[in-house]
């Protein structure tokens, strides 16, 4: 089962989703705003994704956060706690292809969804 996290209004989530539709494949979407990641989610996730892979620097968010809070996303120890807290930080879509041994697609890119869900 494929599994989509992110935040409904996020234009990127939104392609991702689009694209999931119009090629038929069954997915759970996971509201960030209505439930974040549990830190067991978010280690899980880390545990194949880089730290820095999964920090969206690029957001609003990243620049509203605190020098300590920006600080403390540079260590997975320190970093689950601000992810959770913040979850538009994180970068989005995350797509996680739940039986398949892969690590969750960070963002939205048409070819390696295919690549990744149409194979």
């Amino acid at each position: 089962m494929l599994h989509i996290y992110g935040i409904p209004n996020c234009q990127t989530v939104k392609k991702a989703r689009t694209w999931l539709e119009e090629n038929h494949i069954d997915y759970t979407f996971h509201n960030f705003k209505t439930t974040p990641p549990t830190a067991d989610l978010l280690q899980t996730w880390l545990q194949t994704v880089p730290l820095e892979a999964l920090v969206n620097k690029r957001g609003t968010t990243w620049r509203k956060l605190s020098e300590t809070e920006q600080q403390a996303l540079q260590n997975n120890d320190t970093a689950i706690a601000v992810l959770m807290e913040h979850t538009s930080v994180i970068k989005r879509p995350v797509a996680v292809n739940e039986g398949v041994a892969t690590p969750p697609l960070l963002g939205f890119d048409a070819d390696t969804y295919a690549q990744a869900f149409l194979a």
